[in-house]
């Protein structure tokens, strides 16, 4: 009777630790409402979230700050990811008690550092951020784009030589926007050479980067009484989590199961519960491209920098193996648990080590993979350059599909050229067309 009582808390506590409604599915309203160009319902969402999961304060501040640049305001923007980027710096730093809490229900129970992806994107979208502003602190934060790659890539370094995140994409937009700042000064245009020369060197499908390259060997950023005008475009669906089980790995630890269980004389529970874990996948949308025309001309249109799915999903790919191996520790910590409960207490058979088993059972099965991710991303950032005549020009901005056919309404845009000088403009194009609106740093 006793021992039967004790199975009580035990229960309670397998219970207690049954995961709920993941991230991705919470956010799924959000993610649509902007989508469809919703802005107002898209940050109306989020807050709601933001009083009821305080504890993912982050992430939800990383998909505001998407939403609050597509509302036109980029210094709120950059506040919030600012903040994020300290708090992922932060929290990078282990914590003992999580990770064996973690080890005992899943790895929702961990504070969210980010996937490396996400750590350095922050930074992308704080340069472009500051881009639309007054431009003072992008250059610092192109070059944490790069140093926070470096960093990531070096502290993976396993003893026996290997580092499975060697294998990284470079992210272009880095040296790209260093490029561009640095070939506004009209002199470090060997600098300029340097960043371009790396543009292309990583993003050899991004098709005016050897034109780049050209004119900042020939020390040129314009011809006189002209400026230039950088079109950024954020285009498209990012990517996001999913949670995936690992069939095969189940099946393994089923015959592990049938192993221990011979040899130490007692039984474990079975493995009936496939191995969850995330996934991230790529759901890029309608959206392709955006045309910019000037009056009759048609100036181009943007071209990818920087694919954020490809870069999202081959580091997932990467870190498989890793991901697999920490869920395979944490169901082997389960079953470690029961048998040590069964060891404790006696038991090698009947119903209350029946009851133990079918606990376990239970409590495997209520693992959830950690689908947190930063929902709003989009599936590519994008570039144009304009090099256009001193004073005023009203850009006509066309969203167009992937098969090149418009999508939603073209959207006029005024900008004002300096001599010798650079503007920025940003816009946000998915399924609707531009969300929000479009923001510049000239006059």
């Amino acid at each position: 009777m006793l021992r039967t009582s004790l199975l009580v808390p035990v229960l309670f506590i397998m219970v207690a630790s049954t995961g709920c409604m993941t991230h991705m599915v919470r956010l799924q309203p959000v993610r649509a409402a902007f989508q469809r160009g919703d802005v107002a319902e898209a940050d109306r969402l989020i807050a709601l979230e933001l009083e009821q999961q305080a504890s993912e304060e982050d992430l939800l501040l990383l998909d505001r700050a998407m939403v609050t640049l597509a509302d036109g305001r980029p210094a709120d923007a950059e506040r919030m990811l600012r903040r994020v980027r300290d708090s992922f710096d932060h929290l990078e730093e282990e914590s003992p008690a999580e990770n064996a809490w973690s080890m005992l229900s899943d790895d929702g129970a961990r504070a969210y550092h980010g996937e490396d992806y996400e750590k350095v994107l922050v930074r992308a979208m704080l340069a472009i951020s500051n881009l639309v502003q007054d431009g003072d602190d992008a250059e610092a934060y192109s070059l944490q784009i790069a140093d926070k790659q470096r960093s990531i890539v070096a502290a993976a370094a396993q003893p026996d030589g290997t580092n499975p995140k060697a294998s990284y994409q470079q992210v272009a937009l880095a040296p790209y926007l260093r490029g561009v700042i640095r070939e506004e000064t009209h002199r470090d245009y060997d600098d300029a050479a340097r960043n371009f020369q790396m543009v292309v060197d990583w993003q050899p499908d991004f098709g005016p980067g050897r034109g780049h390259l050209a004119r900042a060997v020939g020390g040129s950023h314009s011809r006189r009484g002209h400026g230039v005008v950088h079109v950024f475009a954020l285009v498209g669906h990012g990517p996001f989590k999913t949670e995936a089980e690992e069939m095969p790995s189940s099946t393994s630890l089923l015959i592990a199961d049938q192993l221990v269980s011979t040899q130490l004389g007692t039984t474990l529970p079975p493995t009936i519960a496939p191995i969850k874990v995330p996934r991230i996948v790529a759901a890029p949308g309608a959206a392709g491209t955006v045309q910019v025309a000037v009056g009759d001309w048609a100036a181009g249109q943007t071209e990818t920098i920087t694919d954020i799915s490809q870069m999202a999903v081959g580091q997932c790919e990467a870190m498989r193996p890793y991901c697999l191996a920490r869920a395979v520790a944490r169901r082997t910590a389960k079953k470690g648990t029961i048998y040590g409960f069964k060891q404790g207490l006696g038991m090698r058979e009947g119903l209350p080590s029946l009851a133990l088993d079918v606990a376990g059972v239970a409590w495997e099965a209520s693992e959830n993979a950690d689908t947190r991710c930063w929902s709003l991303l989009p599936d590519r950032i994008q570039v144009l350059r304009l090099e256009l005549p001193v004073g005023s020009h009203t850009l006509l901005l066309r969203p167009l599909d992937r098969q090149g056919q418009p999508l939603g309404q073209p959207v006029p845009q005024t900008v004002t050229v300096a001599d010798g000088r650079n503007s920025y403009l940003l816009l946000q194009a998915t399924d609707a067309g531009l969300v929000g609106r479009p923001l510049t740093n000239s006059p």
